[in-house]
């Protein structure tokens, strides 16, 4: 059926591969940014004014400016901005609250983590009662009108992608990189993306991978499925509308603007697994701002044949939680891909054990920056192919300088021993031998 021709390549964001080799992959490509400047680097943690509790993935951008991070699961961000962006100001979004625009000139620099706080932004639903609330008619005008709202120009992004594996609590795999997207124009026919690593690093911890190296395939090329504006068979086409049920669950204000929540699920009876969740349609344009949703699994053996490439005989793998998140940046009236996240929670059995174990594994990218200068397409040698195991395609970790000057998703503190752990281990392996 046309409508979900893609459906596996949303679902099968986190495809898993088993094996039992261990491949160690050679450095990937190299380099510094052609146009060498200083650099200032601010910390900074983004909170609810209330009650201090840290707002997690809200947008970071340097205002009038391409430069962009989000926060983290603890509400912190990092970024870095050249000499000539200094005078400019910050500016925080976040679903429900109030934009806050914080001068740079404000802010304490590198050593100092400043402290942000954001108020929320209730909308009275008798601000927007003069437009029909059907919520049916939104998604309709969200989908006639895409190609008004988005780039219609190709654009040559720099992303900061990352992926990493949990074994119950503990991470057993980190990879990191800096990433090139092409995106191409969303009105065209001609609408495919492509990726290429600049610059990235990993590291693993194979002697707690239970005996099997757990991988995931596709790597940044599958988390950039996630935008649903340009990747629409599964959710945003006008055939797909009537396997989903809609309602308006709120009106909310993300930035500055009045925003529907439109809740969407699978019809009872749709013998396909399908998603459901919330889509954030801005009242006055329709454009589509952010989606959360997730993936249904309730039929564990369709869900598991979904997800799973390969395992070795023996185990049992189950699919038990996958939530997926996009958001989108605006821009000079038009519409931007700005962060796309996907986690995925497998149950692990092997027979004849005793006790289960669980594997996380969740993918993230962030826009850092974007031109559409002088883009020009990958050649199908750069490109990153959906059958690519990221984890084999960049080398391990080493220099703790390693983003130099890149804008890269602040890591948690978890995250953040992780990679100490990893570091230290592949450090000790090799004064071994």
């Amino acid at each position: 059926m046309k409508t979900f021709r893609n459906l596996s390549l949303i679902a099968l964001l986190l495809l898993t591969a088993f094996s039992a080799d261990i491949i160690y992959a050679g450095p990937s490509r190299d380099g510094k940014k052609s146009d060498q400047q200083t650099l200032r680097v601010f910390r900074g943690k983004v909170v609810d004014a209330e009650n201090s509790t840290p707002l997690v993935f809200a947008s970071v951008a340097v205002k009038e400016s391409n430069v962009a991070t989000v926060t983290n699961i603890d509400g912190e961000f990092v970024i870095k901005i050249s000499d000539q962006q200094v005078a400019k100001n910050l500016e925080i979004t976040y679903l429900g609250y109030k934009n806050k625009v914080v001068p740079l000139t404000d802010l304490r620099e590198e050593g100092y983590k400043n402290v942000i706080s954001m108020n929320q932004a209730p909308i009275p639903i008798k601000e927007i009662i003069v437009k029909p609330l059907d919520p049916e008619g939104i998604v309709r005008n969200c989908i006639s009108k895409i190609g008004k709202n988005y780039i219609d120009i190709p654009n040559l992004m720099t992303a900061f992608y990352r992926e990493t594996i949990r074994k119950n609590r503990t991470y057993v795999s980190i990879g990191e990189a800096v990433v090139e997207i092409f995106k191409a124009p969303y009105a065209n026919d001609l609408r495919y993306d492509g990726a290429r690593i600049y610059k990235g690093r990993k590291g693993q911890d194979v002697a707690k991978m239970d005996t099997v190296l757990f991988k995931l395939q596709g790597g940044p090329i599958s988390v950039m499925q996630l935008d649903i504006v340009k990747n629409t068979e599964s959710i945003l086409t006008m055939d797909a509308m009537k396997y989903y049920d809609y309602s308006i669950a709120t009106v909310i204000e993300i930035d500055g603007r009045p925003n529907y929540v439109i809740a969407f699920k699978q019809k009872p009876g749709v013998d396909m697994p399908l998603f459901m969740g919330n889509l954030y349609i801005e009242a006055d344009t329709y454009a589509l701002t952010e989606g959360e949703f997730g993936f249904n699994l309730e039929n564990k053996d369709e869900a598991s044949s979904i997800f799973i490439k390969k395992k070795p005989l023996g185990m049992e793998v189950t699919p038990e939680i996958a939530t997926y998140r996009v958001k989108y940046r605006q821009q000079d009236g038009k519409w931007y891909f700005a962060y796309s996240r996907a986690e995925v929670k497998f149950k692990v059995n092997w027979k004849r054990r005793l006790f289960n174990t669980y594997y996380t594994t969740m993918s993230e990218i962030a826009v850092t920056d974007r031109t559409s200068e002088e883009v020009i397409k990958f050649t199908g040698k750069e490109k990153l192919r959906y059958s690519d195991v990221f984890s084999d395609k960049v080398a391990a970790f080493s220099d703790p300088e390693f983003w130099g000057d890149y804008n890269v998703i602040e890591p948690d503190q978890s995250i953040e021993a992780a990679i100490r752990r990893l570091a230290r281990k592949l450090k000790f392996s090799d004064m071994k031998e």
